[in-house]
């Protein structure tokens, strides 16, 4: 066994940092939590398949990955994006068997930690504990917007929020350069978590870039209007509770 590496904090620690204030005392509690070796899986490959037994809490360091559900014919619905420094289901462990599969979309890594030894850190530091409800409270509030976008919203306003929501938890965890950040996923991955075809999701990109709200290529995205772009959207961000503190 080993430990948490500083490049598996970080993301994590100034993401509940955004809820919560951390000392270094917290920082150190994470440090000394203990892990096996780092697990990776290539895209397209499952992480936790629908029906497993859970057994462990899994911190995603690297890559993209998402929660979603199928259908017996292969149709696809895309429920979330995991993103680096987020928790895949923080407490699925509590679970006799899960709901639902989560999916690696790009080359991820993540550590595995075992759930015993991680309800005895957040118990002894009560802002983590805290943090970490916050943490989940966001998590809700992303699943209500993205019902909302699936059940109300336009194809052009679904997909000019979803790129503002990324933007801000990319932010979150020193992920995004300005109103640039990585958008490594697929046209396809997009198209499942809007509810649209391939076609329809194309034309919509098409019609953001004729109307100056993005430029997106080899798989980087750059918002350039910030502000045109949230109006769109109409955007609020109260549901990420960002700078709580």
């Amino acid at each position: 066994m080993t430990t948490l590496t500083a490049a598996g904090i970080e993301p994590l620690f100034r993401l509940l940092g955004r809820y919560m204030p951390l000392d270094e005392a917290d920082r150190a509690a994470l440090s000394v939590l203990e892990v096996g070796p780092i697990c990776q899986r290539d895209p397209r490959h499952d992480i936790a398949r629908e029906g497993e037994s859970p057994s462990a809490v899994r911190l995603l360091v690297s890559g993209w990955a998402c929660p979603y559900k199928d259908l017996p014919d292969g149709r696809r619905q895309i429920v979330g994006f995991f993103l680096p420094g987020d928790f895949c289901d923080l407490n699925i462990y509590i679970l006799r068997e899960i709901d639902h599969s989560i999916g690696a979309l790009t080359a991820v890594r993540y550590y595995e930690i075992q759930p015993q030894q991680f309800q005895a850190v957040i118990d002894e530091r009560p802002h983590l504990l805290r943090a970490l409800l916050w943490h989940e409270m966001v998590t809700s509030g992303i699943q209500r917007e993205w019902l909302l976008s699936i059940g109300q919203r336009s194809p052009l306003e679904r997909l000019a929020h979803l790129f503002v929501e990324l933007y801000y938890r990319l932010q979150a965890v020193g992920l995004a350069t300005g109103l640039r950040f990585d958008l490594p996923i697929t046209q396809n991955h997009l198209a499942e978590a809007n509810g649209l075809s391939l076609v329809h999701l194309n034309r919509t990109l098409q019609e953001m870039r004729r109307e100056g709200l993005i430029e997106l290529a080899d798989r980087r995205l750059r918002i350039t209007d910030l502000d045109r772009l949230k109006q769109v959207a109409m955007f609020n961000s109260n549901y990420l509770h960002f700078n709580r503190k």
